[in-house]
This record gives C-alpha cells, structure tokens and sequence, in this order.
C-alpha cells in the first residue's frame, strides 16, 4: 500500500488555511499544496500529481464541487481521492457531496490535532474500493 504524501488543498479563508497548512503539514508529515481558490488550484495540479484534493465546499468564483469537476480532467487525476471540507453540518448536503465522488465530507470546526489521522483514514479506505 503506499503511503500518502502530497495532499492539494483549497481554503479560501486566511485564518483556516493556515490551520489546514499546520495540521496537515506539521501535525500529518504531509507534503501540502495549499490553494485560496479552486482556479489556481487546477492551474497547479497536474505539475503537483496530488495523491488527494481536500476541498473547502463554499467559495467565491469556484466551489468545491466545481473545483472537483475540473480536478478530474486533469490529465492523471480522474482517480485522485478527494474530501470535501464544509461548514454546513447537513446530512442532505454531505450525501450531495459524496454522490459527486467524494470520499468523505468532514465539517468544520474541524480538530487540528486529529485532522491528519482522519484523512489518512479515508486514504487507506479509499486504496481499500
């Protein structure tokens, strides 16, 4: 199984952002590639090959779900895991979401501390389908 290094995220709020960067790089060991919006981060993604997006639901220009949709055509990444990150703590949201081909929904406030254990998680039950 191999392990899961680089992870792409997309936050568009300052302050969470930098939450993400810590508990994710620091806290995970993880290589980040953080994103304030979802064009720039399909801009970048084929020169990152990220082994999973983490995606912030509610943005300005592009959503999470819209950022996901163009993530796919990326050459290469049709198959990258990806988690939605929302404030919105609705069941009908969440199911919206992973029938959109997400792995998971995790809602925020999100615990920095156990962040990277929960997406490293998802990874190993999506190497697992």
């Amino acid at each position: 199984m191999s392990d899961l290094r680089r992870v792409l995220f997309v936050e568009d709020q300052p302050a969470i952002f930098a939450i993400l960067e810590l508990a994710l790089r620091k806290v995970g060991g993880f290589e980040t590639y953080g994103f304030a919006t979802g064009g720039d981060a399909v801009a970048q993604a084929a020169l990152i090959r990220p082994q999973l997006f983490l995606l912030d639901v509610m943005m300005p220009d592009l959503d999470g779900p819209a950022t996901l949709a163009l993530l796919r055509k990326v050459e290469g990444l049709a198959d990258v895991p990806a988690v939605f990150l929302t404030a919105k703590v609705e069941q009908t949201q969440a199911d919206r979401l992973l029938a959109l081909g997400a792995m998971a929904v995790l809602f925020k406030p999100f615990d920095p501390m156990t962040l990277a254990g929960q997406i490293q998680d998802i990874w190993a039950g999506a190497l697992s389908v």
